[in-house]
């Protein structure tokens, strides 16, 4: 699975040569909602690395298995007319992608005035991915790759092969890292035309897809976007089950079985990694860092895709460090994949919190050019962008924060869960706990962090 995703970055460097400048996908958008943390680096860093460590030490007082499973197993119908939500997301899909499409060849070449720009970007990969999270999941609905695809499924029903869902997983975070390395270094965010091409070019790859493993195994398996909003969408208090919508307490659904392989772990992993490595880039140290190590001879081209995967594998290893530790320090004879895969759902917390951290200010800030774009496609208005209060800049450490209590909470419960014993549980958590202190620390400093464009792109 590493050499097929070898194969595929090296079909996105040869993409990438072809673009020629590349920024991240700020670009000028960021460069529009740019707020610097006003509190000192060390304080919220050692403050961040205690509440996580304190919220531990306060749930392993919480020991009564009645009350922990009451609390995961919460739960209330929600009366809605699926159906007609089904058909209206169906129809904004359809439209959005049209809209994308069209505006993006014909537009305004501006960012901020552009609809394409403004739909992907600020409506759709922060608007509809903290709403999935934070609401629930309706990209199934929503989703015009898997709409437009459905008639070809239906011409050529037999896929041509099977992939194990181990298989599928790992192939849909392979796509994923690629699809984060495009975002960073590709100008779709100041590029119209250009985004509009590769929104027609990733419904030819959905569409090349069907044809290979079939229409359900691709968009429930191997589509990376699909699995990214069911992943985020598990975290949310509404969740849709067989028999309708349900309310569930926020991450509470994270203590059920929702992964199986390891190839779900490398995802979930690749989800927090990505995101991390997308602020990462925007960070000063790393302007630094690559001005220093581009001109001793290391192109920008495998500098960058270079430090995605390293991440990535840093952030896989560690998480499959705790896992292992957790077999000594509980003790258990269940086995680290075990272990792997039924802790990792906890990390979605985490991955949430920090997206919202990283999007929402971007998202308050650049609604107003949103709505005027939308309302007037081809020939908005002079774009605008609200002017924020500075201390709007803290909600980012606070739904860090938020997101790695949750996870603790959520391993908490998977913890009695999994184990027998009331200590077994609560040691099984200390090398897990260990690893999100780490992660907390370096989501709390690349939030501290002034926004920079990155360099030699």
């Amino acid at each position: 699975m590493y050499r097929r995703g070898a194969r595929a970055l090296g079909v996105v460097v040869g993409l990438a040569a072809i673009c020629g400048v590349a920024l991240a996908h700020g670009g000028t958008l960021r460069d529009a909602t740019q707020q610097e943390l006003a509190v000192p680096t060390w304080l919220f860093l050692s403050t961040g690395g205690a509440v996580v460590g304190a919220s531990f030490l306060l749930a392993s007082f919480v020991t009564d298995r009645a009350f922990v499973a009451a609390v995961h197993g919460w739960t209330r119908r929600l009366p809605a007319p699926r159906r007609l939500l089904a058909w209206v997301g169906r129809v904004a899909g359809l439209v959005g992608f049209v809209g994308v499409v069209v505006t993006g060849l014909f537009g305004p070449s501006d960012s901020l005035r552009n609809a394409a720009i403004m739909l992907v970007w600020v409506g759709w990969w922060a608007g509809l991915v903290m709403a999935t999270y934070l609401v629930g999941n309706a990209w199934p609905a929503v989703d015009p790759f898997r709409t437009l695809t459905r008639p070809v499924a239906r011409v050529a029903p037999e896929p041509i092969r099977d992939l194990s869902p181990g298989r599928a997983a790992w192939t849909s975070a392979v796509f994923l890292l690629v699809l984060v390395w495009v975002e960073v270094v590709s100008p779709l965010a100041e590029d119209p035309p250009l985004l509009a091409t590769a929104a027609l070019g990733y419904l030819a790859v959905a569409t090349v897809g069907v044809l290979a493993v079939g229409h359900g195994e691709w968009f429930d398996r191997v589509d990376p976007l699909a699995r990214l909003f069911r992943t985020y969408g598990a975290v949310a208090p509404v969740q849709r089950t067989e028999d309708g919508l349900r309310l569930r307490l926020p991450a509470a659904r994270l203590t059920d079985s929702i992964v199986s392989t390891p190839g779900d772990v490398a995802f979930v992993v690749a989800l927090l990694w990505g995101t991390t490595f997308d602020g990462l880039v925007a960070t000063p140290a790393w302007a630094s860092l690559a001005r220093v190590v581009v001109p001793l001879g290391v192109p920008a081209l495998v500098l960058y895709p270079a430090a995605l995967f390293v991440g990535f594998l840093g952030f896989h290893r560690l998480y499959w460090w705790s896992a292992h530790a957790a077999r000594e320090t509980a003790p258990t004879y269940t086995d680290a994949r075990t272990l792997a895969v039924r802790f990792v759902p906890s990390l979605l917390a985490i991955a949430a919190g920090y997206h919202l951290a990283h999007y929402l200010v971007y998202f308050l800030s650049l609604s107003p050019a949103l709505v005027g774009a939308l309302l007037a496609p081809l020939n908005p208005p002079t774009a605008r962008t609200l002017v924020l209060p500075g201390w709007l800049s803290a909600v980012g450490v606070a739904a860090v924060l938020l997101g790695h209590l949750l996870a603790i909470w959520v391993a908490h419960g998977t913890a009695y869960d999994q184990f027998p014993g009331r200590l077994q549980a609560i040691r099984s958590q200390y090398p897990l706990t260990a690893v999100m202190i780490l992660y907390t620390m370096a989501s709390l400093w690349i939030v501290g962090q002034p926004e920079v464009t990155p360099p030699f792109l």
